[in-house]
């Protein structure tokens, strides 16, 4: 049961620096959300969002700290 507890604290934890790390993205006016490439469909009563472009960004960001990450580990 501890080592459940300590996943728990642990989950907590990063919920709690990615919590903060988008309150002060939010406040440095990065276009994150607003890149070319990410689709915006306005229609009539319907509104269709989808950030391609901040995705494919993102994605490439955390696969080189991963990367990082996992060579220093070893």
């Amino acid at each position: 049961m501890t080592d459940f507890g300590k996943l728990l604290i642990f989950f907590g934890v990063v919920l709690l620096v990615a919590g903060i790390a988008l309150v002060v993205l939010g406040r440095t006016n990065l276009p994150l959300g607003r890149l070319p490439g990410d689709i915006v469909y306005r229609g009539k009563n319907t509104t269709f969002y989808f950030p391609l472009a901040t995705s494919l960004l993102l994605s490439l960001l955390l696969s080189i700290l991963l990367y990082v990450v996992g060579r220093w580990r070893r």
